[in-house]
């Protein structure tokens, strides 16, 4: 496993409201951040993005399926497991997904998280959660 691959796993490991200056140690400075709800540029952006989702989140684990380095890129395979104060009651939410990883001076320049975002957003508030169980149902006829 690359170096920067292993410091990224010990971050989520540890990472919560109250030591994101962790950030630092991992992502560059330059870091582009992507999911299929987001994109965030530079580390302070990200800074706010992370204080931002901690503050909704009372619990957050992260379990590593696999991973894979090529050169300077890394992939990380891994299922989240939150709860969210406004998703699903509170209660425990499950989210399979990787991050494709690319290195520069030692840190993380670009991360790309990929990620089935109704199951972790949509299908849990209650009005549309309802509405996309009916229209799965609809569309399984």
């Amino acid at each position: 496993m690359h170096h920067v691959t292993a410091r990224f796993i010990d971050m989520y490991n540890q990472l919560n409201a109250n030591n994101l200056a962790l950030l630092q140690q991992v992502y560059h400075r330059d870091i582009h951040f992507v999911d299929p709800l987001h994109d965030v540029k530079g580390l302070c952006a990200l800074e706010s993005y992370f204080a931002n989702m901690y503050s909704n989140v009372s619990a957050i684990e992260f379990n590593i399926i696999e991973t894979y380095d090529i050169e300077d890129q890394g992939f990380v395979y891994w299922e989240m497991h939150f709860n969210h104060k406004k998703l699903n009651r509170g209660k425990d939410i499950q989210v399979n997904g990787h991050s494709h990883l690319k290195f520069c001076d030692d840190k993380i320049i670009y991360q790309q998280d990929h990620f089935d975002a109704a199951a972790m957003l949509y299908r849990n508030i209650p009005i549309l959660g309802h509405l996309i169980r009916f229209i799965n149902r609809r569309a399984v006829k």
